[in-house]
């Protein structure tokens, strides 16, 4: 098969794995890449193709997914010595589904525009669940000609494709819907630790903050569905949400815009972080709250609450 009918992924995490799934069941041809071996399994009735490194990938397909951590891991696959820029040619797309600083992303368009190669930077909106599911949202960074090329596999992977601009705005916008996402949160852990040192009933309380304009979608969502259940294991973790509140603090100060509520954000977060939470899921940031504040965790429809 000619590698402009491949599609190469890197990075089979909590949210790639899901996203590259989609892709396969879809009937892309796939050539993939972990440094986890065991992340290929899933794979094999489908006839994936599973390679060594990411130069491999280049050479097997035209156009290139990266899934990484952060803005380090991406800059090393895509410009590092032998990565992916290296083996690339000239029209061919690289399209980082990362979440990074709008820095790295403007770097890496500069020197993909060099060589004559595409990039787009669509980082991933919604949870781990949406990209099993195959409901992701991405906010695209891109030329135009290249979001034409590249939505067959971004529709394959999700329901909600947003052109934001050129390349670059993706990431900027990420950062801009995590700063509210994330800030939530936090508001949102401190009005669940002070309802119950108020004792009231938490069932009673949310239906009077689901009718005013206090309501997010955090309450309604992510709280809803993870811990006021109890669960609290990662589908976005606590240490992600400090991440990237420090490209957004970072960001910001580059520009001289002060935001000191992310700041104070940022120290909530990192003090979860030093208790040793950054494992658990971000809305496990409630129970900590109400750790801190010695009061019982907030439960929903489990029957009892926790101590």
């Amino acid at each position: 098969m000619d590698r402009d009918e491949k599609t190469g992924f890197i990075g089979l995490g909590s949210m790639g794995e899901g996203m590259a799934l989609n892709l396969a069941r879809k009937q892309f041809s796939l050539v993939l890449h972990d440094t986890r071996a065991d992340q290929y399994r899933g794979f094999s009735e489908f006839g994936s193709e599973s390679v060594s490194s990411p130069a491999e990938v280049m050479r097997e397909a035209a156009t290139v997914l990266t899934v990484l951590p952060g803005p380090k891991e991406v800059e090393e696959v895509i410009l590092g010595a032998d990565g992916l820029l290296d083996n690339a040619v000239a029209g061919d797309v690289i399209m980082d589904l990362s979440t990074v600083l709008p820095d790295t992303s403007d770097r890496l368009a500069s020197a993909c525009a060099a060589k004559g190669v595409s990039f787009v930077d669509a980082p991933i909106g919604r949870l781990a669940q949406h990209a099993w599911e195959g409901t992701s949202m991405f906010m695209v960074g891109a030329r135009e000609e290249d979001f034409v090329r590249i939505r067959p596999q971004l529709e394959a992977m999700g329901t909600t494709i947003i052109h934001c601009g050129a390349p670059g705005t993706g990431t900027r916008t990420k950062l801009c819907n995590n700063f509210l996402a994330i800030g939530s949160c936090m508001m949102n852990a401190e009005f669940v630790a002070l309802t119950q040192g108020f004792g009231l009933d938490l069932t009673t309380t949310l239906e009077v903050i689901h009718g005013t304009t206090a309501t997010n979608g955090q309450l309604k969502i992510n709280y809803a569905n993870k811990v006021f259940k109890g669960d609290i294991e990662p589908g976005f973790q606590i240490n992600l949400a400090h991440k990237d509140l420090s490209l957004i603090l970072d960001s910001a100060a580059q520009m001289q815009v002060p935001l000191p509520i992310g700041a104070v954000i940022r120290e909530s977060v990192s003090a979860a972080k030093a208790d040793g939470w950054g494992s658990k899921d971000f809305s496990g940031l409630a129970d900590y709250w109400c750790e801190r504040a010695h009061v019982d965790k907030a439960r929903v429809g489990t029957g009892e609450q926790e101590n």
